[in-house]
C-alpha cells in the first residue's frame, strides 16, 4: 500500500503551516466522506465545519469523539435538537428565535453551547445574517442573562462573492469594527471570516478563525 500523502492531507499541512499561530483553522468538510475527514484528522486537524445537520449527524458516529464540530450553515430551529448533545460551536446564529432554541436544547443536556452571531456584511440578498442593530440587541439581551445555556464567543460573516477585492476588504473591515465595538461590552474571542478564496485577506483585516473547505478537500464529493 502506498504511503504517499493524499491531496487533502498535503493541502492541509501547507495551509496550517502557513497560517499565523493565532488563527484557528476550521476545515470545512461538507460533502466529503468520513474516510477523507479521518485522513486530515490523522494529520493533526481537530476542528471541522459542516453546513447541513443531516450530513453532520451521519458523520459524527463514524469519526473520533474529540473532534470539535462547528455548524457553519443556516440552521433551522427544528434541527437544533439533533446536534445539541455534541456540537461545539454554532457559527450561524442569525435570529433570536434560533438563539432561544439553542439555549433550550442545550439545557436538556446540561450544556453550554458556544455560538457566533452571523452578521450580514455582503451585498448579496441571498446571504443570511443579522444587521449590526439586530446583533447589538441580541448581545445586550445575552449580557442580561436571557440565554443561560449559550455563550456568545464571536462573530461570523461572509463577504460578497466578487472579484472586487476592495469591496471584500471593506466588508471584512466593517465586521472587524463591529467585533471591536462589541468587545468593549464583553470581550469576544473569535472573529470568523475568510474562506478558501479570501482567507488571507480576511486575516489581514483581523480575522482569527478561517473556514477553509475546497482549498483543503478539493471540489465537493457528494450531495446529501
Amino acid at each position: 500500500m502506498s504511503t504517499a500523502e493524499t491531496e487533502p492531507v498535503s493541502n492541509y499541512r501547507k495551509i496550517s503551516q502557513d497560517l499565523p499561530q493565532h488563527v484557528q483553522l476550521v476545515a470545512v468538510s461538507k460533502t466529503h466522506p468520513p474516510e477523507v475527514i479521518q485522513q486530515v484528522y490523522d494529520a493533526g486537524q481537530r476542528v471541522f465545519g459542516e453546513n447541513k445537520v443531516q450530513e453532520l449527524t451521519e458523520k459524527v458516529p463514524k469519526l473520533p469523539s474529540d473532534i470539535q464540530w462547528h455548524l457553519i450553515g443556516h440552521l433551522q430551529t427544528n434541527k437544533v435538537k439533533y446536534i445539541a448533545q455534541f456540537i461545539d460551536t454554532i457559527q450561524s446564529v442569525d435570529s433570536e428565535k434560533i438563539l432561544l432554541e439553542i439555549s433550550r436544547q442545550a439545557a436538556k443536556y446540561n450544556r453550554t453551547i458556544k455560538v457566533y452571531l452571523q452578521i450580514k456584511i455582503a451585498a448579496e440578498e441571498t446571504k443570511y445574517g443579522l444587521t449590526k442593530q439586530e446583533a447589538q440587541q441580541l448581545f445586550r439581551q445575552y449580557m442580561e442573562g436571557n440565554y443561560p445555556n449559550i455563550e456568545i464567543t464571536g462573530l461570523m460573516g461572509m463577504a460578497s462573492f466578487t472579484d472586487d477585492t476592495d469591496q471584500i476588504k471593506t466588508e471584512f473591515n466593517s465586521l472587524k469594527e463591529i467585533f471591536d465595538e462589541f468587545s468593549l461590552m464583553k470581550q469576544l474571542q473569535t472573529l470568523s471570516m475568510g474562506m478558501s478564496g479570501d482567507y488571507q485577506m480576511a486575516i489581514a483585516c483581523g480575522s482569527n478563525s478561517v473556514r477553509v473547505g475546497s482549498a483543503i478537500f478539493g471540489s465537493r464529493q457528494y450531495d446529501l
